[in-house]
């Protein structure tokens, strides 16, 4: 789906925002397959060109290498990786041939609220790709394995019970890829440390960060102390509460340069800026180049 905005009575296009679609005959809510149906039953160029799926992607790799990028960052995965892409993320696929693998797509409200907050499916600022080893790796394994096999199995069981076979071992599979052991990527693993304040303070920001930029508002509004935002932020993210929201503005601001055609001024708007001005003063403070010349670079590089 593309979805389009109005801008002086033309057509502006976005990012392509991808819906959850459950295949004919299957329940709804979750998806396994292996990487060689993806590549048989899906448009090459679709999952090469940036989209922001609303469900979540768990890729476990098998064999081969794969290239994937998430919110402007590629990863090589090599056999053993795991991926994780959340809803709302940019994405694209490299070229997946000669890649092996098994993918897991579901929508958040496919599990139970106690396992999406132990797996801490919400966490979009997690290290999109991980190496467990070991006995992580295999209890991994082997509950997308089990996952699989059930997903295949439909007409065995009621509908119901199906579902909630499927429901119980993703919870399995999310639970043990969020605690997988092994390397993080070099990131920081944030969410291991991560506190109920700066729980409480990301989920506030990603609400919120279009209409303020202030910690102080934040602060008022959660309840705590600017400093205690900062500290919490500091522990779990390694950055403070300021450069936090800064990075998640900036962040949004690269996927609507580098995946729409909308004007600085259009994008100042949405970003709660004054004007274009403002906007571009900041965004160059950030990442030291002008949103034009990040545009041109970025659809340079992809070019």
């Amino acid at each position: 789906m593309v979805r389009k905005r109005q801008e002086g009575g033309e057509p502006v296009p976005e990012i392509r925002e991808v819906a959850f679609s459950a295949p004919a005959g299957r329940p709804a809510g979750v998806e396994v397959l292996t990487l060689a149906e993806l590549r048989a039953r899906a448009d090459a160029c679709q999952l090469a060109t940036p989209h922001r799926p609303g469900f979540h992607h768990l890729l476990l790799l098998d064999r081969g290498r794969l290239a994937h990028s998430v919110d402007f960052r590629e990863h090589v995965m090599a056999p053993g990786d795991l991926l994780w892409s959340r809803p709302g993320q940019v994405q694209h696929f490299g070229d997946l041939t000669g890649a092996e693998g098994r993918l897991v797509l579901f929508e958040a409200g496919f599990l139970d609220p106690a396992t999406a907050a132990a797996a801490r499916i919400e966490d979009w600022y997690g290290p999109p790709v991980r190496h467990p080893e070991g006995a992580a790796a295999r209890g991994v394994a082997e509950a997308l394995r089990q996952l699989h096999t059930e997903f295949g199995a439909l007409g065995g069981l009621p509908l119901e019970i199906h579902l909630d076979v499927l429901r119980h071992l993703l919870a399995v599979l999310v639970l043990r890829a969020a605690h997988p052991g092994g390397a993080a990527g070099g990131e920081r693993d944030g969410a291991c440390a991560a506190s109920a304040t700066y729980l409480r303070f990301r989920d506030a920001v990603e609400r919120g960060f279009t209409r303020s930029r202030r910690v102080a508002d934040y602060a008022r509004s959660l309840g705590y102390a600017p400093r205690t935002l900062s500290r919490a932020t500091e522990a779990a993210a390694g950055v403070g509460a300021k450069e936090f929201i800064d990075r998640r503005v900036v962040l949004e601001a690269k996927r609507l340069l580098a995946h729409g055609d909308q004007s600085a001024a259009r994008i100042a708007d949405r970003l709660g800026f004054a004007d274009a001005t403002n906007f571009s003063k900041f965004f160059q403070r950030q990442t030291g180049t002008t949103p034009i010349a990040f545009r041109v670079a970025v659809r340079g590089g992809a070019g």
